[in-house]
């Protein structure tokens, strides 16, 4: 068994936890592969098995790597998502962040994580992507995200005006600071902070969620994932912000931006215990009365 691992950094009180994972990936066996640049943070303070492997992008992923182990919090995993591509290299969130939605696994647990791998007691849920389609390059080689798409205004420009279409069919126009597009995974991220709605992973589906509208009487929308959705922007400044996950770019106000559903999944790898539910409870409190 071969397992790659991402991070961006390692804090001092983490070192502990981090050495534990690498000896129990050795015990047990499993060939490590460790990001270069995050490798050349740690070596000089981290024990590694002789035939440790090192990787600097995604095309040194192959088919030998069975897993992705991201440490840290969401914004990492999220990370992990432009490496694994369509690859379909299962990825295991480990929490050394705050909340952790999609990085689940408790940082005390990476050593039951690693046995789960090798016998086999994990479920690897498939989570859809969003895919933006542009009449100009936009995100390289990553034109999709596992969270959202979002479009929103620069810093010290007005509102804009985001017209939006339904398979060519005109849905709202959008007078805000902002249109978020969220997938089912997405929906517990920055559309949930804009009131949107908690959806269930499965249910293939999209999130239309403003943000900060103007008119008060304009809510988020669940529409089916099988749509096309389109976008024109206007507003009295000459460009504005697309966003995929945390990446970002300034485009012209005239570009023509779609997205859609893109054409593979990810696999999250979480533990036989844990589910969305559970998840849930334990991220939003739910059930627990604080006033006591």
């Amino acid at each position: 068994m071969k397992v790659a691992i991402y991070s961006r950094v390692i804090e001092e009180n983490e070192r502990v936890e981090v050495q534990q994972l690498l000896d129990e990936l050795q015990l047990q066996q499993i060939q490590s592969m460790i990001y270069k640049p995050f490798y050349d943070q740690i070596s000089s303070v981290f024990r590694f098995p002789e035939n440790i492997l090192l990787f600097r992008d995604s095309g040194q992923l192959d088919d030998s790597v069975d897993f992705l182990i991201s440490l840290g919090g969401d914004g990492t995993l999220l990370d992990t998502i432009a490496l694994v591509r369509d690859k379909n290299i299962p990825v295991i969130g480990i929490n050394f962040g705050r909340l952790g939605f999609l990085a689940s696994i408790g940082k005390g647990d990476m050593v039951m994580a690693v046995k789960a791998l090798v016998n086999r007691t994990y479920v690897a849920d498939k989570r859809s992507l969003i895919h933006l389609d542009a009449n100009k390059p936009l995100f390289g080689e990553v034109p999709y995200g596992l969270n959202e798409f979002a479009i929103h205004k620069t810093d010290t420009s007005p509102m804009i005006r985001i017209h939006t279409y339904l398979n060519g069919e005109f849905l709202n126009t959008y007078w805000a600071d902002g249109l978020i597009v969220s997938t089912p995974t997405g929906s517990t991220g920055y559309s949930l902070s804009c009131g949107g709605p908690v959806v269930f992973p499965e249910s293939g589906s999209f999130v239309i969620n403003p943000v900060a509208p103007h008119n008060l009487n304009v809510r988020p929308i669940i529409v089916p994932d099988d749509n096309i959705i389109s976008f024109e922007v206007e507003g009295r400044g000459e460009s504005f912000i697309c966003a995929l996950d945390s990446r970002k770019e300034i485009v012209d106000k005239n570009v023509q931006l779609a997205v859609r559903r893109e054409a593979f999944n990810v696999s999250l790898v979480r533990l036989n215990e844990n589910n969305f539910l559970q998840t849930l409870r334990n991220k939003l409190s739910w059930g627990l009365d604080r006033r006591n």
